[in-house]
């Protein structure tokens, strides 16, 4: 039976029924979304792979605790941050442990696994000062500011996905973005990095 015009819901029901092909369907019609949300919490397409299928998983394991409150997706997508959330500190305290850098900008470069390819040694140089002031802007953010920011720029999730993932109301979610940009705009122009 084809499942293109069957809905997310549909799809749920007849995966809880134990049709495989059901739950496959709305892996891959998810897939996309739930890797961008687990990137845009750690920054590493590997291991956002990793974590997306681990979110894939427990949300198979937990189908039967989706009660409809909100779509699939959604509950999907906060499933696939909380996981991501989780491994960026495991992740983040094994790195402290194993790799111990002489310079803070070694300990970017390991955490990001950042390559530099730029034309000219001024041109790399400029932009590899940029991206790090902009790292050190957002991790310099509460975490209120920095998840809703990630989760914005991750790509397609709307306000409404976004609020319903971290729990709270949209207009927050709103000014949270903007307050986010507008304190990283600040701190690049304070560090000399002109209109950004």
């Amino acid at each position: 039976m084809s499942t293109v015009c069957v809905s997310d819901d549909d799809l749920v029901l007849r995966a809880r029924r134990g049709d495989p092909a059901a739950f496959g369907e709305l892996v891959d019609r998810h897939r996309g979304a739930v890797y961008r949300a687990a990137l845009a919490a750690l920054g590493s397409p590997a291991d956002a792979e990793d974590a997306a299928q681990d979110a894939f998983l427990l949300a198979y394991r937990r189908l039967h605790s989706f009660r409809g409150e909100a779509s699939f997706k959604t509950w999907l997508l906060t499933i696939t941050w909380h996981q991501s959330i989780n491994r960026r500190r495991s992740l983040t305290s094994v790195l402290r442990r194993l790799v111990v850098p002489k310079t803070e900008d070694e300990a970017e470069a390991a955490m990001a696994g950042l390559a530099s390819s730029a034309p000219s040694p001024e041109q790399a140089a400029a932009r590899d000062q940029l991206r790090r002031g902009i790292r050190e802007a957002i991790r310099a953010l509460s975490p209120k500011l920095r998840d809703a920011l990630l989760l914005a720029q991750a790509g397609d999730y709307s306000y409404e996905e976004i609020g319903a993932v971290l729990h709270v109301p949209v207009g927050t979610i709103k000014w949270r973005v903007s307050e986010a940009r507008r304190v990283i705009r600040k701190r690049l122009r304070e560090r000399g990095h002109g209109d950004v």
